[in-house]
Order: C-alpha cells, then structure tokens, then sequence
C-alpha cells in the first residue's frame, strides 16, 4: 500500500494546476470525498487520506499538511514495554466555501467550518465556526469571513481586470504596476 501512495505523489508532482490535481485525487478515490470546484496545490498526500472529506469550493494552498494521525505511541511502548498504546488517529472534514492558506497544519478531529479561512501559516487544533478567519498557533479567531469579503471589495489597490493573471503567470504591466504600489507604500 505504501508504494501505492508514493506512486499517487510522484502522479501528483507531474500535475501542475491545483484544479486538476484535486480531479485526479477524486478520480483515483485518494480522499474519503472530493466535492466540486476543489483546489489542492500540496502535492503531499497524507498517511490515512481516506480519513479527510473535502466538500464544495476549498482552495487549499501551497504546503498545507493534513495529519491524520499521530505517532507517539512508538515511544510510549518502548519507554513502557509492559503496556501497549495505540496509534491515535481522526478525520478531518472542510465545508463549503473555505481557504487554507500556505503552510499551515490541520490535526486530527478538526472540521473546518463553511466560509472559513485559515491565515497562512496557522495550526489548526480544533474545529473552526462558520463565517470566520482564523490565523495562528494554535489558531484562534482574528476575524469574520462576511468582513474579509467586505474589505476585498472595497479594496481600491486592486489592479485592473484587463492585467489580471492567467495561468499562472502575470504580464509585465502588472509586475511594474505592483512593483510600484508596493514601493510607495514602503516610503
């Protein structure tokens, strides 16, 4: 099963949309479930994939890591022969309409709930309420979804829609014109 797994990741290596590797991951029944409009940029595929259900519309970044599982019960059983532990596994289910952003870490019996975010770089230790941000370690509350949409909308450094990337790769107009956005604010 093991050597399974590898070859699913090298698959998932040579697949570079997120789009498309989310596809093949429910095509080949990685997860418990996939649901639709689904990106997975991590290229990892967890030990017990089949114990995480990701629902409709979720972006998950770069370099995210889903545990599943944990491993101290091999320590335990050698520091306390006599005794035997065992292996501590959970799910992990994402609702609808969620962002987990890059580097962060999900454990075990967590749900993350519908229009959540998870800031960049979070551990998230337990489950997350609806319609809310969450950043940290551990992390904890630090704003609204329905807030985040709202500042997004009235964001007024938005670059113009005819200079907006496309697969994956920005035009040099765009490049100068956040070069310089970003210069003036350092000033």
């Amino acid at each position: 099963m093991q050597i399974k797994r590898y070859w699913l990741m090298v698959r998932m290596v040579l697949i570079s949309n997120g789009f498309r590797r989310a596809e093949f991951a429910k095509k080949k029944r990685i997860y418990n479930a996939i649901g639709e409009n689904v990106m997975i940029q991590s290229r990892k595929i967890p030990l017990y994939a089949r114990l995480i259900r990701f629902h409709n519309n979720i972006m998950v970044a770069s370099n995210v890591t889903f545990l599943t599982h944990d491993v101290t019960h091999n320590i335990l059983d050698k520091a306390f022969p006599d005794n035997k532990f065992t292996e501590k596994i959970g799910c992990i289910e994402i609702m609808d309409d969620v962002f987990i952003g890059a580097n962060s870490t999900i454990l075990y019996n967590v749900r993350i709930g519908p229009k959540a975010i998870v800031a960049a770089g979070s551990v998230v230790t337990k489950d997350v309420p609806e319609n809310v941000v969450v950043g940290g370690n551990p992390a904890k509350v630090i704003g609204t979804f329905n807030d985040y949409m709202k500042k997004r909308l009235l964001d007024i450094n938005a670059y113009p829609e005819d200079l907006k990337p496309k697969k994956q790769r920005i035009k040099p107009t765009l490049a100068a014109l956040e070069w310089e956005k970003f210069e003036n604010a350092k000033k």
